[in-house]
């Protein structure tokens, strides 16, 4: 059986009708998000950035366990499991690369500070290269300043520990895979505007 594809060469070509088949035939596409990602999490425990005591696998693990100590909710666990998701491709801009993952299923507070993650990290280490270790401050007045900061305090700076008691990826499965689930970009998911807490 030959495969349904459209005729044109060219985007401003397509009918409605063809557009339309593209659209369902992408829902199986997108019903696999979660399994690429874990796929990515998965090479992250094989390929990763030299020098560390750990690999980025362990480092999200060991963010998600902590957050998820901490008490923290879905959203943030998540958040935290996957801030590092687009070192791979992206390590210059790895923390809006992975924001970007995670923004059509999570609160906006959650994927901001995800975003923004890698310059609030400078606090620890900007010093050492004569950067500005106090950059973040230009968010100061931001309402996710603080859960950005203390994002970093907490769950990912400290977590690059090889003896630390981390949870393994198969007990995160189950709530990635609700999360990327959600209906994207779901208003009632999303909360634009509202500034949750860390910790329950």
């Amino acid at each position: 059986m030959d495969k349904k594809t459209v005729s044109f060469t060219q985007m401003k070509d397509g009918t409605k009708e063809e557009y339309l088949l593209l659209q369902e035939l992408e829902k199986p596409y997108l019903n696999l998000t979660a399994d690429r990602i874990l796929d990515e999490l998965r090479r992250q425990g094989s390929a990763s950035l030299e020098g560390y005591k750990i690999n980025r696998l362990q480092h999200g693990l060991q963010a998600a366990t902590r957050a998820q100590n901490d008490g923290a909710d879905i959203d943030w666990i998540i958040g935290a499991l996957l801030h590092d998701i687009g070192d791979g491709l992206a390590p210059q801009n790895h923390d809006r690369f992975s924001a970007e993952v995670i923004r059509p299923f999570v609160r906006w507070d959650v994927a901001w500070v995800v975003e923004h993650h890698g310059i609030f990290q400078m606090l620890y280490y900007a010093h050492h290269y004569n950067w500005d270790e106090n950059a973040r401050d230009q968010f100061k007045d931001h309402p996710c300043f603080a859960n950005c900061a203390a994002f970093c305090e907490r769950w990912d700076q400290s977590s690059f520990d090889p003896d630390y008691d981390m949870l393994p990826l198969e007990h995160f499965e189950p709530m990635l895979r609700e999360v990327f689930a959600r209906k994207a970009y779901d208003p009632a998911v999303l909360r634009d505007g509202f500034v949750s807490t860390l910790t329950a």
